[in-house]
Parts: structure tokens; sequence; C-alpha cells
């Protein structure tokens, strides 16, 4: 009896999780940006809402629930229903960095989510002021080594991806620029303009277009089209400063196969559509077609690299 019932219990959820696949979506969706509005971040995973909605014929509704590095929204996600209607924007911080720097984390960023697929991979610029005396990176380098200590660079705060970055810079091209972090790269660039720091590491969409800013090296693997005339940390010798700050779609562990192939290919579709295609290339980035399981393992090998990084630089948040 115990054999039948367990028997039937199993072909009672299959024929669930087949029937709700069929209907799916059968209401709206919610897709929570783990952090505020008005960022990269934001930007991103509204532009792939908006498309996703004319892929499958239902709103997909925005909602920021961020702090913690986007632990908070991420976790929200994790711990839903995986029913395929309550989506997160995953990215670089709250996936990768995150687990690699905070002592604990509220979940397993491959295991607790069924990871649908990445909107992009956008490039971090190294920036300075318009009127700093650094005109290149070489420039800022030479003072760097000629004085320890003494440039000084802006970070969105400890343990955030700027910050692991500027390690990796400091570690790559054998130098000590000291850090400074803060409450997000709002108040660092502010303080850039103003002189209290030198430079500051961001996402490309933050500081790229900003006049008052000089870009002296893009994080790409090859020039970007907006940029070409940015050099990349390849061209310059720190080719282990190549990465970029990816963002994407995940939804909670248990999503039905069908289900998560049917965002996955609505997210492919609607990344390549001219309108949202040419919106990437502006941010520094190409429109891709990688399939759920490319983002889950592209995941599992960042999780990786960045705890390496960041045992190597001994950076740490309680």
């Amino acid at each position: 009896m115990h054999v039948f019932r367990s028997f039937a219990l199993t072909a009672l959820l299959f024929f669930y999780t087949l029937v709700h696949a069929q209907t799916w979506p059968a209401q709206a969706l919610k897709l929570i940006v783990p952090f505020p509005p008005g960022g990269t971040g934001d930007l991103l995973g509204r532009l792939a809402a908006k498309e996703i909605e004319s892929q499958i014929g239902k709103p997909v509704v925005v909602e920021n629930r961020s702090g913690a590095g986007g632990q908070i929204g991420s976790d929200a996600v994790a711990k839903s229903s995986p029913d395929g209607y309550t989506l997160v924007l995953s990215n670089i911080a709250s996936h990768a960095i995150g687990p690699a720097v905070y002592a604990k984390m509220p979940y397993d960023p491959v295991k607790d989510f069924t990871h649908i697929g990445l909107i992009a991979g956008v490039p971090s610029g190294i920036v300075v002021s318009a009127k700093s005396p650094y005109g290149t990176m070489n420039d800022l380098l030479a003072k760097a080594r000629s004085a320890p200590g003494a440039v000084r660079f802006g970070s969105n705060g400890n343990g955030t991806s700027s910050h692991v970055k500027l390690a990796m810079l400091n570690n790559a091209a054998k130098v000590d620029i000291t850090h400074v972090p803060y409450r997000g790269s709002a108040p660092a660039t502010a303080d850039l303009l103003g002189g209290q720091i030198d430079g500051l590491i961001a996402a490309v969409p933050d500081v790229g277009r900003n006049p008052l800013l000089r870009m002296i090296a893009i994080t790409s693997e090859t020039r970007a089209a907006r940029w070409p005339d940015v050099p990349t940390v390849r061209e310059l010798g720190l080719a282990p400063l190549v990465a970029t700050n990816w963002f994407g779609i995940s939804g909670p562990a248990g999503i039905p196969a069908a289900v998560a192939d049917r965002l996955n290919a609505a997210l492919v579709v609607a990344l390549n559509s001219p309108e949202l295609a040419n919106r990437l290339r502006d941010l520094g980035t190409e429109p891709n077609r990688m399939t759920r399981a490319e983002y889950e393992a592209m995941i599992a090998a960042d999780v990786l690299r960045w705890a390496t990084v960041a045992k190597a630089a001994n950076i740490r948040v309680d």
C-alpha cells in the first residue's frame, strides 16, 4: 500500500506539473530587482521585463526590493513558490561576489534557484575626473608605483564588485591603491568630482556617459563599440581584471522545466529584438542567446572565481 501511495503521489505531482506548464502563464509575473531604482540593474531588469511581456502575453511587474548587496530580494525569491510567477534579477553581486565575501549567506546561489538566462554582461570602466592629471591608465599606475597608498579609489562599499575589482587591480598591477568605501556609486562619484578621491571602478552605464569623468580603461574582453578609444585592461597588461557586471533572470529552485524553457526562449527573443539589442550595445555589451544550462554554469564558475579572488585579497564582510 505504501509503495502504491508513493507512486500515486508521484504520478499526481507529474500530472500537476504538466498541466501547470501547459496553462502557464495564467496571470501576471513579478520580477524582483534587488537594487534601488535608477541603476544599471534596474534599467536592465525593466528593459527585459517589457520585452518578455510582449513574448508571453502577460504583464511582468517590476518590484524593487534592495538591501544587503542584493541578498534581501534574492532570498525572498529563493523562498517563494516555484510556479514561474516570481522571478529575480540575478546578478554578480547577489550570486557570485556576495557568497565570496559574506561569512553567511541566506541561500545557495546555484542550488536554491532555477536560473533562466543571462540578460547582459556589462563591463566596468576605470574612471578619473576629467580634470585629473592622469590622462591614461599608465599615468595613474606610475603614480601608484612611485607613491604606494597615495592614489585613492572609491567603491560602492565594502565587499561590493567595485571593491573586489580594486583588489584585483592592485594585485595585477603590483600596486597599492587605497580603498575608500562609500554607500553606493553616487556619493563616490561626487567625491571623485570633488577631488577627495582619485578614481573609481564602476559599471560603464553609470560612468561612461558622464562628461565630467574620463574613462581610462574598460574591463571587457574587447573594446566597446561605444567607446572605441578606451583601451581594455587586457591591452594594458591587466588581463586578470577582465570581468563583467552580469545580470540575468532566475526563479526559485523547482520551477517546471517546460516553464523555465519558455521563459528562456522569451528572454532570448527579447534580447535580440532590434530595440533592446541597440540599447544593450549602448551599454557596452552585446545581445546573447545563452541557454539555461549555460547561464547556470556561468554562475557556478563565477562563484568559484570570486571566492578565490576574495580569499587572496582577504576581503570578508561579517
